[in-house]
């Protein structure tokens, strides 16, 4: 019988590589306080990955909220599978940004870091 924890790993692997999201724990750790979870080191982030351990509840509302899923079923998982959440409203995106974003889907992993290390970059300098 599995741990929970290396259950966890296999469901948080699975529903990275669904959403096309990277594995890296170092973009992981980076991306985590931005949908609401505490900061933790990449260190952190390999333990789950590779099922040694569990976040914290906080941590798994945040890695399901970026990977757009039940936080339950990213937990504890679901005999339905792994529901990604459609949000209430239907997303309205110019038909020029919607091209930027399949251009941007479509190039290789090390570029998509690039342009997402860039667009970090130029928010960051916006002024709030």
């Amino acid at each position: 019988m599995k741990s929970e924890q290396a259950a966890f790993g296999e469901r948080f692997r699975a529903a990275l590589k669904a959403q096309g999201q990277s594995e890296s724990p170092k973009e992981i750790a980076d991306l985590l306080p931005r949908y609401g979870g505490t900061p933790v080191s990449a260190q952190a982030v390999s333990g789950w990955l590779t099922g040694k351990s569990v976040p914290r509840q906080a941590n798994v509302r945040a890695l399901a909220k970026m990977l757009r899923m039940d936080a339950h079923a990213l937990q504890y998982g679901d005999a339905a599978g792994h529901q990604v959440r459609e949000p209430g409203k239907a997303w309205k995106i110019p038909a020029a940004d919607q091209l930027a974003i399949d251009a941007f889907l479509a190039l290789p992993n090390a570029q998509r870091k690039a342009i997402r290390d860039l667009i970090a970059t130029l928010a960051a300098s916006v002024p709030t």
